[in-house]
């Protein structure tokens, strides 16, 4: 089987490359992880048969230069860079590898939660600085309530440590209806206008789409407890950023983690960078070693197996309306 398989990344962790190695795949890798016009110049002018998608745009015109591709996995979970609409057109496939970077995504957001609640980032930038100054306005976490936007498997590990430091926590998810909690403590909310003022920490933990893009903005934070905490390590455009750091400027909200924001590389000058109640980190929750084999392997078996013809789990594809598609798909039957 002679397969071509694009990476758009200058590599991709062992545990995928050996697996892409064995199936006898050749693979293209990206000089520059950020260029979209690289993407569409080599789909334009290579039989590529899969993409395995990390964080560059994978735009229509890539995916419809290229008449030989036959399915696309996201390395991770958020397809919004993948312009899932012109795959669908095309009965192309978009898997995503649920759950292989949820545990270290949550330690992230566990991180962040705790250096903004006690002005960690500050302090520390300060004594490298030389300066011995000993913030103690910080937020004691326990008794606090902690509110999270979405509780799939990154959210109910969330919510685990939550618990255990003696916290609150209530949660919202659509996709949970009126169903019982899947994590014991934890209050279900019936809608997000409902979890905002409990909520002395929200944490989101949801896709971007059209119904999430921009969901918090200058009425929902003014909604949330004055001196309230926000954690983001979803994606950065499901916050208005000019109404979030209106409220950090105001003393509406304590302080942010933020390991994602809604222009990637953070643009020189910004004011986030600038705010002393802002911790930042550049969209590397789910980029442990452990993650990134987990991602890795899980992309690669979702495009061998689509490409053999031994699909996996449906449930870990984003258009799954292509899979009953009458056209043939994959290399063997």
């Amino acid at each position: 089987m002679n397969l071509t398989v694009l990476v758009t990344a200058p590599r991709l962790a062992t545990a995928g490359a050996d697996l892409l190695a064995e199936a006898g795949a050749r693979v293209i890798y990206l000089a520059n992880a950020d260029s979209v016009e690289e993407v569409e110049r080599v789909m334009a002018s290579e039989a590529i048969d899969a993409v395995i998608s990390r964080t560059v745009q994978l735009s229509a015109r890539a995916i419809a230069s290229c008449p030989t591709l036959k399915v696309i996995s996201k390395h991770g979970v958020g397809a919004s860079n993948i312009d899932v609409e012109a795959a669908t057109a095309r009965d192309i496939p978009v898997y995503v590898t649920p759950g292989a970077n949820a545990q270290s995504v949550a330690e992230m957001t566990l991180g962040l939660m705790l250096a903004a609640a006690r002005r960690i980032g500050w302090m520390d930038r300060e004594l490298h600085d030389g300066r011995w100054s000993r913030a103690q306005d910080g937020v004691e976490l326990h008794g606090k309530t902690l509110g999270l936007v979405g509780f799939g498997q990154i959210g109910q590990r969330v919510a685990r440590v939550g618990l255990a430091l003696g916290m609150q926590v209530a949660a919202f998810d659509p996709a949970l209806g009126n169903g019982p909690s899947p994590v014991a403590g934890v209050r279900l909310l019936p809608s997000f206008d409902a979890l905002l003022p409990l909520s002395d920490v929200l944490s989101l933990h949801v896709p971007l789409n059209r119904h999430t893009r921009q969901m918090l903005g200058a009425a929902q934070l003014a909604a949330l407890p004055r001196g309230a905490i926000v954690v983001n390590t979803a994606r950065g455009e499901v916050i208005d950023e000019p109404a979030l750091i209106a409220a950090l400027q105001s003393g509406q909200l304590h302080a942010a983690g933020l390991d994602t924001m809604a222009d990637e590389p953070l643009p020189a000058g910004s004011l986030l960078a600038s705010l002393p109640n802002v911790v930042l980190t550049p969209h590397v929750g789910g980029s442990t070693p452990a993650a990134l084999a987990g991602m890795a392997s899980g992309a690669a078996r979702n495009v061998l197996g689509w490409l053999q013809g031994r699909p996996v789990d449906p449930s870990a594809c984003v258009n799954p309306q292509v899979l009953s598609s009458p056209l043939l798909h994959g290399i063997t039957a």
